[in-house]
């Protein structure tokens, strides 16, 4: 029993240097060296939501639709005015002709105008709805414009938090090679010692190359994440972006913690940019049937003026020119289709109006859904926040007692080294569920229709105490 314990104190004494100054006898661990042509670049949340909002290509892509929609709304309207036209006109005839009388003589003549004209002909109650559902789908370009913004703000912000969970796992697996590293220098040397058994060594070495694979996959991951950022920001996918880690802390983006679920699906319906959206088109669908039905009931206006030159005269005789002006107008009404009696057209644009209301209904449903998921999801996020900052706690305080115990000499190290790995993977559970706290929080905003690139977006939002 003697030899054993004095076996045991000898092991201790090997083992007992402080795994708190590993840096003095752990292996140095590698580092991942930036490309020496591109350094890190240091980006804060509410950096990268600026850069969202000004640089997403989705978003460039529904202003330009908006730009196309609202010319396709002032070129309706110019059909109101008169286009002009400018040109010369030739006509020889020869043999036979009717004059007016009725009687067929011959005649052999030529004529030609030059000058310009002026025309118009306008199918005024086509143009006027026209007009109205022109109007009405730039309203609906407008609202996707926003829908656009909130979307990219949505995703910049989701990876913003996911590079700092990534990088929250890459300090958990530093310190847990760290620790292993420690652990097995100083079980070697108890080997060597002829105080512990090799085979121990040999499994400590392979929880340590675990633990370098680990680190090697967080770090993958880390680049990969940086990358996705960068595209969402539209920045050079080489530049390695690093996140700011002070933020990964709980934010507060919105108050709906007291709020009736049915209030806030009120509230998102009434928000929401692709709502507004889809009322547009409705309008716009609306318009575009009173076309169909009422607009064969106004006439169709037409005229033109011409102002210029006529000249002519009989084949080999003497030839006339002078100047000449003509003015027509006619008001008519059409009949068949495109006018008064197409039912296609009629049903046709009825199925569509129809199509657009039963889309707004479909989208209602649709936001009730991600407004519940959106609430649900933080609720879950923030119980799972809390729980993983208890098992910190406790892992923290575990940590704490150990080394206590060790300091009396009455546990061994390899009891600090697993309350260390504890304490890692504790930190690595409680970064997770951070970031997923704080996407669930954003997600809430957007499915509230709150994301905003204005003053009062949530670029810099709280820190919950």
């Amino acid at each position: 029993m003697k030899q054993k314990a004095v076996a045991a104190l000898l092991l201790v004494a090997a083992l007992a240097p402080s795994v708190s100054s590993m840096s003095a006898t752990a292996e140095p661990t590698p580092t991942p060296t930036p490309s020496p042509a591109v350094a890190p670049y240091a980006i804060d949340l509410a950096t990268a939501l600026r850069l969202a909002g000004a640089n997403a290509i989705d978003v460039q892509i529904a202003r330009e639709r908006l730009n196309a929609a609202k010319a396709v709304a002032i070129s309706t309207l110019t059909q109101l005015l008169p286009w002009l036209s400018a040109g010369t006109t030739y006509r020889r005839h020869g043999a036979l002709i009717q004059d007016v009388v009725g009687n067929i003589l011959t005649a052999d003549k030529e004529s030609y105008t030059v000058g310009p004209s002026a025309n118009l002909q306008v199918d005024v109650g086509d143009m006027v709805f026209r007009t109205l559902a022109a109007r009405q789908a730039a309203r609906a370009a407008d609202r996707q414009v926003e829908t656009q913004q909130q979307e990219v703000l949505l995703r910049a912000a989701q990876a913003y938090f996911e590079l700092l969970e990534a990088q929250a796992f890459v300090a958990a697996a530093t310190e847990s090679l760290d620790i292993s590293r420690t652990y097995e220098s100083q079980l070697q040397r108890a080997v060597e010692a002829g105080i512990a058994f090799k085979g121990d060594a040999l499994r400590v070495r392979v929880q340590a190359q675990r633990n370098q694979l680990t680190l090697q996959q967080a770090r993958e991951q880390q680049r990969i994440q940086a990358a996705r950022l960068a595209e969402i920001l539209r920045l050079d996918p080489s530049i390695e972006l690093v996140a700011n880690d002070v933020e990964l802390a709980p934010l507060s983006v919105t108050s709906s913690a007291d709020i009736p679920i049915d209030d806030l699906v009120r509230q998102a319906v009434s928000a929401r940019p692709e709502i507004a959206e889809a009322q547009s088109l409705v309008q716009a669908a609306a318009q575009t049937e009173k076309a169909a039905v009422y607009g064969p009931l106004i006439p169709t206006v037409a005229g033109q003026a011409f102002l210029g030159g006529l000249g002519g005269g009989k084949e080999a005789g003497p030839s006339t020119f002078g100047a000449s002006r003509d003015y027509f107008a006619t008001i008519g009404w059409r009949i068949g289709p495109g006018g008064l009696f197409d039912i296609g057209r009629v049903r046709a644009s009825r199925a569509r109006l129809a199509e657009a209301r039963s889309n707004v209904e479909k989208l209602r449903d649709s936001v009730g859904r991600q407004v519940v998921e959106a609430r649900t999801r933080v609720e879950s996020q923030q119980q799972q926040m809390q729980t993983a900052k208890d098992a910190l706690a406790a892992a923290e305080e575990a940590l704490r007692l150990t080394r206590a115990r060790q300091e009396f000499e009455v546990g061994v190290v390899l009891e600090n080294i697993l309350a260390e790995q504890d304490q890692a993977r504790a930190r690595q559970d409680y970064a997770r569920a951070l970031g997923e706290f704080n996407k669930a929080q954003y997600g809430l905003s957007r499915a509230l229709g709150l994301l905003q690139t204005g003053p009062h977006s949530p670029a810099a939002p709280a820190v919950e105490p």
